[in-house]
């Protein structure tokens, strides 16, 4: 009967510990405008856009994939100057991308180095190069160790810029 209590007892143990590891592994999900305060940073994701180019003619930067852009803003609520670590974001299969590291032409884009001061905050777009699908944006505190994830709905409607019309002549 002892070894059945203590056999009980373990398994339950064990149980109990995979199960606080796997909270611990995963992490929440916060939807789209909420405030979310990790360490010292607070992060509001506003918007999605989505784009097949960035600029015109000669000059146009075409992606692998397309432009995603997430505008949001990263406040430092701390009393010391801090970096915003990068952020990715995440489908639903488990595919990551990771943010563009050349943001030439990209609107309001806020750069990879982004450095901010106690009281104030970072406003603009990150952007990947992704295919349009359900994504997450994963946040983190300043030094990496938590995460959030930004629920983000897929919304092509009018973000997808539109295709020209047809040219004289064409049908």
């Amino acid at each position: 009967m002892q070894r059945f209590c203590a056999l009980v007892f373990l398994l339950a143990s064990i149980g109990f510990l995979g199960c606080s590891r796997n909270e611990e592994a995963r992490p929440r999900t916060a939807m789209l405008l909420e405030r979310v305060e990790l360490g010292h940073i607070i992060y509001t994701v506003f918007d999605t856009q989505w784009l097949t180019h960035i600029g015109q003619g000669v000059d146009a930067k075409v992606p692998q994939n397309r432009f995603f852009l997430v505008r949001l803003t990263a406040a430092n609520s701390g009393s010391d100057r801090l970096v915003v670590p990068p952020t990715t974001i995440v489908d639903d299969d488990g595919n990551t991308y990771s943010e563009v590291t050349n943001g030439d032409g990209i609107p309001q884009w806020i750069g990879l180095l982004r450095e901010v001061r106690p009281a104030e905050a970072v406003q603009g777009n990150v952007a990947f190069d992704a295919p349009p699908r359900h994504y997450k944006l994963r946040v983190t505190d300043e030094n990496e160790q938590r995460a959030v994830l930004v629920d983000i709905p897929l919304t092509l409607g009018s973000d997808a810029p539109l295709a020209p019309p047809p040219s004289p002549g064409e049908k």
